[in-house]
């Protein structure tokens, strides 16, 4: 089985936005990058600056690598750890596409003179812990020997600083220790972030719908949904997704549209108000993010949270600049399920104050018990494993970040809808 990641792009099942990976010529090329990021124009990041950068902050990105030699990303990433070969660090990646797109989003500072070429993040000031779990055909979900690469990953992120967690993954299954590892990441305080998905449906996929993971829908410039954005209960912020434009490894630029964007774009919200407010728990983090969302005039007659909205797009200037109360220490977020060792002590536990002749007869019911308990477990592992149907194996996963060919002279096509100054960052 693999572990498919959500960075298919719009329109069919497989190949949706591009799928030929073209370099784009620098600089020309990349002076033109910013004018394209209509989600930076929305969210008035000159006056976000002026409150937060992220400095501070450590963004774990659990991705496919990151070129950290990219001129928008150099200095901003940490070298992090490969999870794929068990060892050697994440940032140095000049293949995979995907997490480098990522960490542009979160994190990225321009180039040139006062850093007006290349991609700008909504973070700029925040540093990416690079964490490679998948490359950009798929992520695999361990050997059956222990925890899969992306649960080691959530777990060494919180070791090792990471107060948000950047998810753009998921599958409708859940892959070996992922369970533990989200619970042991919000034991910690970590603000989890993961993409709700890109095919339409209502299906639940993990990690999005973990209690307590913030789930990402996607929206386009005009802040209407899009709708290739999975949707549920669990669905908490929207976020651009649509035509977003970002960086890729060996100084290239591309783009494309998925829940993976808008789930960069909620982590960087996350560690602009974690640096703002560094007293605040995860939940409390959570709490200015929703309390500032809005929906789209569009949605008129809607309630939240809405299923495909969640509680709206993101704010982050009103969420950063907002007179919010403080609240609860979990927010919109359920407490964490207590661990094991937080559970009441076993009735095993308690004093023995029985008989030496009384013991003996618990032991031997004690020992035919468990003989009888494994002989029907074995039974039933037997009847489970015929009655289990033959799933075929997922279709090839086509990354939702293309690198699109320049045009005559270094012009490049707008995007369709595109509406700078929509109005997100207010």
């Amino acid at each position: 089985m693999t572990f498919k990641r959500w960075v298919r792009s719009a329109g069919g099942a497989v190949l949706l936005c591009g799928a030929t990976v073209v370099q784009l010529a620098p600089p020309a090329v990349a002076d033109s990058i910013r004018d394209r990021q209509w989600a930076v124009a929305s969210f008035d990041v000159d006056d976000i600056r002026k409150v937060s950068m992220g400095k501070g902050v450590t963004v774990a990105l659990v991705d496919s690598g990151v070129d950290g030699t990219h001129p928008d990303l150099v200095g901003n990433v940490l070298p992090g750890k490969n999870f794929l070969k068990g060892s050697g660090r994440a940032d140095r990646e000049k293949e995979d596409v995907h997490g480098t797109a990522m960490a542009s989003l979160i994190a990225g500072h321009g180039h040139g003179p006062g850093g007006r070429a290349g991609i700008m993040g909504l973070a700029p000031a925040a540093k990416i812990l690079s964490l490679r779990v998948n490359t950009d055909d798929g992520l695999g979900v361990g050997t059956g020997k222990g925890d899969a690469p992306v649960s080691q990953a959530i777990r060494y992120a919180v070791d090792h600083g990471a107060t948000v967690i950047n998810l753009s993954l998921g599958d409708e299954f859940k892959v070996p220790g992922m369970d533990d590892a989200i619970q042991y990441a919000q034991e910690r305080d970590a603000v989890i972030v993961a993409a709700s998905g890109n095919d339409g449906v209502g299906t639940p996929n993990y990690p999005a719908s973990y209690p307590g993971v913030i789930s990402v829908g996607g929206v386009d410039s005009s802040g209407k949904i899009w709708d290739k954005s999975n949707y549920g209960p669990h669905v908490l912020l929207s976020a651009p997704a649509v035509d977003v434009v970002s960086a890729g490894p060996r100084r290239q630029y591309g783009g494309g549209s998925g829940t993976s964007n808008s789930t960069a774009y909620v982590s960087a919200a996350a560690a602009l108000l974690r640096a703002k407010f560094p007293d605040l728990t995860a939940g409390q983090i959570a709490n200015r993010l929703v309390k500032t969302a809005k929906l789209p005039e569009s949605a008129t007659g809607l309630k939240v949270p809405d299923k495909h909205y969640g509680y709206g797009f993101i704010r982050p200037y009103s969420a950063l600049t907002a007179d919010i109360p403080v609240g609860s220490k979990n927010g919109p977020l359920p407490a964490p399920s207590p661990t094991p060792s937080a559970a009441a002590p076993a009735e095993s536990a308690k004093p023995d104050t029985s008989s030496s002749g009384d013991r003996s007869v618990y032991v031997v019911a004690a020992v035919a018990g468990a003989v009888a308990l494994g002989l029907m477990a074995a039974l039933a592992v037997v009847v489970i494993r015929r009655r289990r149907p033959v799933v075929p194996p997922a279709p090839p996963v086509i990354p939702d970040v293309y690198m699109a060919p320049p045009r005559p002279g270094g012009a490049q096509p707008p995007y369709d809808g595109q509406r700078p100054g929509s109005g997100f960052g207010q």
